[in-house]
């Protein structure tokens, strides 16, 4: 059963988040809030926590995992940013977009698979991830919380209870407000692999994207 923390969303509790993220480092997966749905997550270097997120999800190997990061300055090791996406990431950021890059030659590594050329980055403007990015000092595994076995949730607690037995923390935030990824408020994704970027997925923040992107 998962160890459920209460964390203000706005003002985080640090003693309350240095739990939580000493626990992400003794391997820990947890559910918890970001700027768009609920995420499941774990730190970067728990190649068994990624492996758990991958198999709640019926994630395919060959689909990239992404990072969650506190900010662009600390995504180098993880991605090749060109000149382009660093502008436009800059304007966008913090916020509710997926940035797809080319993966460093240190993601292979950290994601168990030697064949990774890709790399999903976010940046997401909020108080609690940012927190937990800052405190654990590397990015996290993010992957929003959806099953494929289970209906979408209604509610909040309806979400918690289908994750309760899967994760080993659930971070609530005393909001009650549950986005779902069903209903499109996902994140904006941006694709920087190709020559042009291009936008792959409508999400929030889908209409600024699109104005940044027409920037010469």
């Amino acid at each position: 059963m998962a160890q459920v923390f209460q964390v203000q969303p706005e003002t985080p509790q640090i003693r309350v988040m240095d739990q939580i993220v000493n626990e992400l480092k003794r391997g820990a997966v947890m559910l918890y809030p970001t700027d768009t749905v609920y995420a499941i997550g774990c730190d970067l270097n728990n190649k068994e926590g990624q492996e758990r997120i991958r198999a709640m999800r019926n994630h395919p190997e060959k689909k990239p995992l992404t990072f969650i990061a506190q900010s662009i300055s600390n995504i180098a090791d993880y991605a090749h940013v060109a000149d382009k996406a660093y502008k436009v990431m800059r304007r966008l950021t913090p916020g509710p977009y997926t940035f797809l890059l080319p993966a460093s030659k240190l993601v292979p590594k950290l994601v168990s698979n030697s064949k990774r050329t890709t790399v999903g980055i976010r940046i997401p403007d909020h108080p609690i991830c940012q927190s937990l990015v800052g405190i654990l000092e590397n990015p996290l595994i993010s992957m929003s919380a959806r099953l494929p076995e289970n209906q979408d949730p209604i509610t909040l607690d309806e979400l918690f209870e289908q994750f309760e037995k899967k994760v080993d923390i659930i971070i609530d935030d005393e909001t009650n407000f549950y986005r779902s990824p069903y209903t499109g408020l996902v994140s904006t994704m941006i694709d920087f692999t190709g020559e042009d970027p291009q936008i792959v997925r409508e999400g929030l923040g889908f209409e600024l994207a699109e104005e940044e992107l027409l920037w010469p």
